[in-house]
């Protein structure tokens, strides 16, 4: 429905005196979604309307009721190059965040906003100081790009008010490299300089020598797509040949195709592997491809998802055709996987695409889009709105097509969304039809798996698996790593 104002934001004291009513506070045309306080005399508030992605951000004196919002940012959030980043907040003495209030010899009021700074070359972390009166703004500290990857985490400066004097900043950085594990250091100024808190060794140094790189290349349609292709340490493909590989990745819903092919990642990240992420398989001398980008495009007036299908497939044959020209990969060893969306994304693949892929992995998916009939995940519609899209997605419905392998794994305890009941169906409509499937259902585990006995046994059934269906086959050899194999 159009209206304006579409959500209003009314503040009362938190102990009202003597009958005091609610006043408004802001009108709002698109839906409210947070506000960042700094004190009584600024704030920032923000609102956004999914269906096109805009994001504004306004600057409201909560105190003054004299002075109007007034508009610092109206953008699209899916432009993550000219993201403008979060405001820098500073604990009080009740414990609570506010935004810093930085104190300069300029005139104004300022504050210190930290951003990813995506680019075309990878993201670069930036810290910027913005004058919220005029909307200027100056790049006081920006990451190296040579080597390492820096990230600004949080301020050390303290005041009780938290009004902190610009030459006296104190913040806390990460600092991380390829081969370098994320230490962290105090960046003191004004002279900016750097005193590392710590020095943890490199906690798996069997990968110390993994090869990593950012990879770009685009599907039929002319989207440019990004991926991190990881290779065995001692690997070289022109000796070895293809490798078995492990596709691991979580589909996105885009407005525009320039903000689907923008960069979100550093090429000077250090490779952090843990229980949800593919890369302990490089240890099995298996190629991981890890998130490779899988945008589900929707311009205009037109619905991402009524070419879910057609979009998926072609991001999936671009990222597969890569690496197999590339020569790391055997095309017959390809297994794909992911959780949750990305499990979902796995289900449909092994379906419409089952010449690309030799199995898959799905963990805590909805297989079967009829149970979530007010929407799912970015899909706003109904499924009485959208009946032919809800069907068309649902790979529990075409169960019958699948014939490449799959293995389930699912918490017992999951959200009401992404129920166990979605993979004991999906298994039983699979077993049903003669698909080679195992269903695994972890006691007490909710969306993501937290106990050790869980996390384990998940990547016991996961290497069994790729063992079984995706290296068997292969006549890869496991890579020897310090004179093991």
């Amino acid at each position: 429905v159009e209206v304006s104002p579409r959500d209003i934001v009314y503040m009362e004291p938190a102990e009202p005196l003597n009958g005091e009513k609610p006043h408004v506070l802001l009108k709002l045309d698109l839906r409210y979604r947070r506000i960042s306080w700094c004190y009584g005399l600024h704030a920032l508030a923000y609102e956004y309307w999914h269906k096109t992605c805009r994001t504004r951000t306004w600057i409201i004196s909560p105190d003054c009721n004299d002075l109007s919002p007034r508009l610092l940012f109206d953008r699209s959030s899916e432009d993550a190059y000219s993201s403008p980043g979060s405001p820098m907040m500073c604990r009080t003495p009740a414990g609570t965040l506010v935004i810093a209030k930085i104190k300069t010899n300029y005139e104004g009021t300022y504050i210190l906003m930290k951003g990813q700074g995506a680019t075309p070359k990878g993201s670069v972390p930036f810290l910027d100081l913005l004058n919220i009166t005029t909307g200027a703004k100056e790049r006081i500290w920006e990451s190296s790009v040579d080597k390492y990857y820096e990230s600004a985490l949080a301020l050390m400066s303290y005041h009780p008010k938290c009004e902190i004097q610009l030459n006296e900043l104190k913040f806390l950085i990460s600092k991380e490299s390829r081969s370098e594990a994320a230490q962290y250091y105090v960046s003191i100024w004004p002279d900016k300089k750097q005193v590392q808190i710590t020095s943890y060794p490199h906690p798996y140094p069997q990968l110390a020598s993994l090869q990593r790189e950012i990879i770009r290349y685009e599907r039929d349609d002319g989207v440019k797509l990004t991926a991190t292709l990881y290779l065995p340490p001692g690997y070289n493909p022109s000796k070895d040949g293809p490798l078995a590989c492990l596709i691991w990745s979580y589909p996105g819903d885009f407005k525009s195709r320039e903000a689907a092919g923008q960069v979100r990642r550093s090429p000077n990240k250090f490779a952090r592997i843990n229980n949800s992420f593919p890369l302990l398989w490089l240890a099995r001398g298996f190629a991981v491809l890890a998130d490779p980008t899988i945008p589900i495009i929707g311009e205009g007036d037109q619905e991402a998802n009524d070419r879910y299908i057609e979009q998926l497939i072609a991001s999936a044959e671009a990222a597969v055709n890569e690496i197999v020209r590339r020569g790391v990969a055997h095309p017959d060893k390809i297994a794909v996987g992911g959780h949750s969306y990305g499990a979902f994304m796995t289900a449909n693949l092994l379906a419409h695409a089952p010449h690309l892929f030799c199995c898959g992995i799905a963990r805590s998916g909805a297989y079967n889009r009829t149970p979530t009939p007010f929407g799912f995940q970015k899909e706003v519609r109904t499924l009485w709105e959208a009946t032919d899209t809800y069907i068309k997605m649902s790979p529990f419905m075409i169960a019958n097509k699948i014939k490449k392998p799959i293995l389930l794994i699912h918490g017992e305890e999951d959200s009401k969304v992404t129920t166990a009941m979605q993979s004991s169906q999906f298994y039983d409509a699979l077993k049903g039809h003669g698909v080679p499937c195992r269903l695994v259902v972890l006691p007490f585990e909710g969306h993501r798996y937290a106990a050790r006995e869980s996390v384990m046994h998940v990547i016991w059934e996961t290497d069994r698996w790729l063992q079984k269906y995706c290296a068997s086959n292969s006549s890869s050899t496991l890579i020897k790593f310090s004179g093991e194999r």
